[in-house]
Order: structure tokens, then C-alpha cells, then sequence
């Protein structure tokens, strides 16, 4: 049977790709943003730099500041690459979310599971690059090569998935090719790709990508969902019949376009703990906007609970581009089997 053996987390923002001194480029799109979630609440931009006057923030949006977490976050990135190489695996599944890129208000499934034989990266028009947000386009290289590449998946494995987790009381979706999204091609979407240049540097490997609907209402999955659907994605996993080396990864969050940092350490260090109650006790309206791609990391802590991995490395970096609070907060983790 097939063994999972490795965990990996990571955000995926664009942040990480972004030379630091270029971040207060995302800072307009922020100050005009009427809706920015905080602790449950709704704000403006000039609201939440109110509210968040008390935590001092100044200091966090400093060019030495904004270096140093941009550099903490190359090391942090560094140290997931490394744990995948070292794992020697030979299959993953990768959790992420779409935003439009493939899925459109025509279907969007709380839980997909794809198993065509390949996924593409197709690269933008020069068009389509102009509508990239200010800031955002310098991260384009991170995610998408320059030509039009093709990624190997693992259709055995999804398709054996599919029908372990339908098995299993989960009414996933399925596809073999991935539907036209707003952009107009059916493009890989970013929290994959990102995986592809940053985790695995281009050496992709056999996969199932498995996509979770975190940002769309009202059929987003509960966190108590999602954390079962991971146990019930481990044993699809193990009980494919293959010598495999399966890594699970999941790719997205943590808080963001505002930063939260108590709630961000307090579901890292659940996870840490294996405390599925002290996840399934975080408010339901604390995972808004960016910030519901932590949903992204559930069913991976699911599976790696399942599976008798362990957390055994994590950082933390909040990474502000205003005094506001807005920004990206990045985490990475790695689960490794436990040694006896």
C-alpha cells in the first residue's frame, strides 16, 4: 500500500516573490478597500488603522523590517524545498484553492478532485498581465514559467481517491481537464503553480491536485469538515494499492489582506498539538477573504493526524505593508512520520 511520509504547509502570497521594497505598491488597492476583515469585523482602511493605532505597528512596515521578514521567508521557503527533496517521494496531492482561474459562478464544488493525466500552465497575455494588480506583477514569475508547460498528475491515484472519499460519505467532484476560467484558459491556478517553481523548483513530480472552496459562499466546507475530509483523504491514500511515497501539501494563507496574528498562532499551535477542537472552535467568520485559504491546511493537519505524522517544524511571519495591518502573514510547516 502506499505510504504518506511527508507533510508540507505553505502560503503562497505574493509577497514572497516580491522584492520587500515593493510592497507599499499594494498598499492603494488596501486604502481603498472597503471591506477589510478583521476579528470578525468589516473596516475601512482608515478605520482599521484606528483600531490597530494601539499595536504599533510602525515598526513593522520600515524598510529594515519589511527586508528582514522578506529575507526570514527565503529561509523558511528554502527549508520546505529541502524537507521535499529529502523525502525521496514519488507522488503528491496537493491542496490548494481556486479563485476564478478554473471554476465560475456556472459550478463551483466545495471539494474537487482532479485525475486527467496532466494540468497546464499557460502563460498570460500581455493583456492579461496589464490587469495584474499593482505590485502583484512582480510575482509572476514565481508562479508561471514563460512558455506553455505541461504538469504530470497521477490518474490512478485520483481516480482511486475519488472513489475512497465517495466511499467515505464525501460527495466530491471530479474532472479530468480543468473547466475555462475568467481569464479564459484553464490555466493551473496559482496555489498550485506556486508549488510547482518554489516547493519542487520545476521538477514536478506525479500529483493529484485537489481543490477546497474556501473563498466562495455559501457551499465553503466547515472546518470540522475539512478536518475529517483529511482523515478520510489519509486512508484513500494508504489504501491505494502502490509501493508509492506519497507527500501531502497544502498551499495557501495564512491571514490576509489583514494581518491576524492571534489567530494565526493559535491554529498553528492547535495544529502542533493535534487539537481538532481547539480548530473547530475558531469562528467561522474569522476565515474571510484571503484569510479563508487557512481552510487549505485543515484537511492536511486531518491527514497528517491521520496518517501518524507530526508537526515537526514551523515559522511564522507576519510580513506588513502598512500600518494598517494589511499585508500577508506567512506560515510554513513540515509533518514527518513519528519515530519510535
Amino acid at each position: 500500500m502506499a505510504e504518506i511520509v511527508l507533510g508540507l504547509g505553505s502560503s503562497h502570497g505574493p509577497q514572497l516573490l516580491t522584492p520587500p521594497q515593493h510592497w507599499r505598491l499594494r498598499e492603494a488597492a488596501d486604502r481603498v478597500n472597503t471591506a477589510l476583515h478583521y476579528e470578525g469585523g468589516v473596516y475601512t482602511f482608515d478605520e482599521l488603522a484606528a483600531h490597530r493605532r494601539r499595536d504599533g505597528l510602525e515598526a513593522e512596515v520600515t524598510a529594515e523590517a519589511r527586508r528582514a521578514h522578506y529575507d526570514r521567508c527565503q529561509v523558511a521557503m528554502a527549508a520546505l524545498a529541502q524537507a521535499y527533496e529529502g523525502a525521496r517521494v514519488d507522488v503528491a496531492v496537493i491542496l490548494g484553492n481556486d479563485q476564478f482561474e478554473v471554476f465560475t459562478e456556472v459550478n463551483i464544488p466545495a471539494f474537487s478532485v482532479f485525475w486527467g493525466d496532466y494540468v497546464e500552465s499557460i502563460p498570460k497575455t500581455a493583456e492579461q498581465k496589464a490587469m495584474i494588480p499593482a505590485g502583484a506583477a512582480f510575482a509572476e514569475p514565481g508562479y508561471y514559467p514563460d512558455a506553455q508547460t505541461r504538469y504530470p498528475c497521477e490518474p490512478a491515484l485520483g481516480k482511486h481517491m475519488i472513489q475512497q472519499l465517495i466511499g467515505a460519505d464525501f460527495d466530491v467532484a471530479q474532472s479530468t481537464r480543468l473547466p475555462v476560467g475568467r481569464m479564459g484558459t484553464n490555466s493551473v491556478p496559482h496555489a498550485y503553480s506556486y508549488i510547482y517553481r518554489q516547493v519542487m523548483h520545476d521538477r514536478v513530480i506525479p500529483h493529484v491536485p485537489v481543490m477546497v472552496n474556501t473563498h466562495n459562499p455559501p457551499n465553503r466546507p466547515s472546518a470540522r469538515r475539512c478536518l475529517a475530509f483529511g482523515a478520510a483523504l489519509a486512508t484513500a491514500i494508504e489504501s491505494w494499492p502502490s509501493s508509492a511515497r506519497v507527500a501531502v501539501i497544502a498551499s495557501g494563507g495564512l491571514s490576509h489582506y489583514v494581518i491576524d496574528p492571534a489567530l494565526d498562532l493559535e491554529f498553528l499551535d492547535a495544529a502542533k498539538a493535534r487539537d481538532h477542537e481547539r480548530l473547530i472552535a475558531i469562528p467561522e467568520d474569522r476565515y474571510e477573504a484571503g484569510t479563508a485559504e487557512i481552510k487549505n491546511w485543515l484537511p492536511l493537519i486531518g491527514a497528517m493526524d491521520a496518517a501518524g505524522l507530526e508537526m515537526t517544524a514551523s515559522d511564522y511571519v507576519p510580513c506588513y505593508r502598512s500600518e494598517a495591518g494589511t499585508g500577508n502573514a506567512m506560515g510554513f510547516a513540515h509533518w514527518t512520520p513519528v519515530r519510535a
